[in-house]
């Protein structure tokens, strides 16, 4: 049987090699008539998949350092141009938004057809801005925020009363797990009403791995991606096993939706107002279609997806970075208890008066951006661009990694200095395209505003409520920052540290 197997899939190798060959011999698929930007030689048929490595921010950006900020290589059959300074990346997500602002589309994001709903992959089009509306006005709007931020400050509360447990048992504790968990509680409650994480079992921590894995399939290179013949045999298994992973979570938001549904139509249902109603009362009273075809658990599943892995990681890189930096704690907390108050929690209404822990999360942007080459975009024509040619239908990454550690925009790039924010308008907000870790342009994540909020709060009362070990005689000096990479940026290993009580 093994013998069998092995036959059938040389003989389909082979036909899908016969493909690729002809694809060669008849062009490329994105073709130009004018200069492409310089780049690196290619080699036959595979051109440049090789330079990606398995941490191709880096390597990118490597490259770039030879070939210069506006970089073309041949990945298989696709033309790929790389921005990797603020001012191309302006130019990009600025000046030429309208025809860079559609997507190409990872063979990954393509199971369960998550790629016609999901709204950082749709076109813009009428589904998208229908969408786009939804969130802006409905989820992330400041006056809606404002109006659940009870719900954040009661997730917080028990996120310090867990470190606390902790602290008293003398236990190391996953940052990162921690604050997944606490945002992802945070989130069910806005959008649900309930806690998807269960004390009572490892829920969350399930979750965590599900959502780590669909992160790491969609952001990892993919052959079926450069060699778009080869999509038909899902060769590597990515496309199989995100089939898997997206069907775990729409199952659980699946159950979620259709109880929902079933409480509506009782006789003296009386509504909750969470995210879940009012999409609902939406969908019927307007007549929009938002939930045909599945568009509300397309829509929870990207702020799942999106909303607790990013957010948790960069908090953990905040972490990792203020415990590698005992100065830039102690600021950090000098600032919380001067202007808080020693022992009061961290209010949302509190951020705007804490400066240098806005500087510490931008500088966290700024060295560990959350998604490092953004989404990928697509040439939607033939794009001139500082004398070079982009051709139509060419995949264009921004590596924010690499614009944030440009030597030519950041002084000692290398270092964690929250310091150079302070007396800057520079913010993480799209508009100053040095910071760019949420993108820019009418791409932007919607997020930002809550994921905002959750940053803050959540890192301000770790440190405001206590001080930090690092576990098994680990040092500031001896910390592990290594990184790996998926469709986010995690650290290479889980941030471990014991909690212990501040004297106050």
């Amino acid at each position: 049987m093994e013998s069998l197997i092995n036959t059938v899939l040389c003989v389909l190798f082979s036909f899908a090699l016969v493909k690729i060959l002809h694809f060669i011999a008849s062009g490329s698929k994105t073709g130009s008539s004018g200069k492409l930007p310089p780049g690196p030689a290619a080699l036959p048929i595979i051109g440049s998949l090789l330079d990606l490595g398995d941490k191709p921010h880096r390597s990118l950006a490597r490259l770039a350092g030879t070939h210069g900020p506006l970089m073309s290589l041949r990945i298989g059959q696709i033309t790929t141009v790389v921005i990797s300074s603020a001012t191309l990346a302006k130019e990009v997500l600025q000046k030429h938004d309208v025809l860079f602002c559609n997507r190409t589309i990872p063979d990954a994001i393509r199971a369960h057809r998550h790629h016609e709903f999901g709204m950082p992959w749709v076109p813009i089009d009428k589904r998208w801005r229908n969408l786009r509306t939804v969130c802006n006005r409905y989820i992330f709007a400041n006056q809606k925020l404002d109006a659940n931020q009870d719900l954040r400050r009661e997730k917080i509360q028990e996120l310090v009363a867990h470190v606390q447990e902790h602290c008293l048992a003398g236990k190391a504790m996953d940052i990162g797990q921690a604050a997944f968990t606490a945002t992802l509680d945070a989130l069910s409650n806005i959008i649900f009403s309930l806690n998807l994480s269960d004390s009572s079992s490892d829920t969350a921590s399930q979750f965590k791995e599900v959502v780590g894995s669909i992160m790491e399939e969609a952001g990892k290179p993919n052959l079926a991606d450069y060699f778009p013949v080869l999509r038909w045999i899902d060769l590597l298994g990515k496309k199989h096993r995100q089939t898997i992973h997206f069907g775990k979570i729409l199952s659980i938001l699946d159950g979620i939706v259709n109880e929902r549904l079933r409480l509506r139509k009782l006789q003296g249902y009386v509504p909750v107002h969470d995210m879940l109603d009012t999409l609902l009362t939406i969908s019927e009273d307007n007549n929009e279609g938002i939930m045909e075809n599945g568009w509300i658990k397309h829509l929870f599943l990207d702020l799942f997806v999106a909303g607790t892995d990013t957010t948790s990681n960069t908090l953990e890189w905040a972490m990792a970075e203020l415990l590698r930096n005992p100065r830039t704690l102690s600021k950090a907390r000098a600032e919380l208890e001067q202007t808080i108050g020693k022992g009061s929690l961290i209010e949302e209404s509190d951020i705007v008066r804490l400066p240098y822990l806005q500087a510490v999360i931008k500088e966290t942007f700024r060295l560990h951006p959350t998604v490092p080459l953004l989404l990928p975009r697509k040439a939607g024509e033939n794009v001139e661009i500082s004398g070079y040619t982009v051709p139509k239908d060419a995949q264009l990454f921004v590596n924010a990694w690499a614009i944030g550690r440009d030597p030519s925009s950041w002084e000692d790039p290398e270092s964690f200095v929250p310091e150079r924010f302070l007396g800057s308008d520079i913010d993480a907000r799209g508009r100053h395209f040095e910071l760019i870790p949420f993108g820019a342009g009418r791409r932007i994540c919607p997020g930002l505003p809550l994921a905002m909020r959750m940053l803050h709060i959540m890192l301000g009362s770790l440190i405001h409520s206590f001080d930090w070990k690092l576990e098994n005689g680990v040092t500031p000096e001896s910390l592990d920052m290594d990184d790996k990479i998926g469709l986010a940026l995690e650290k290479a290993q889980s941030l471990r540290a014991v909690p212990i009580q501040l004297q106050r």
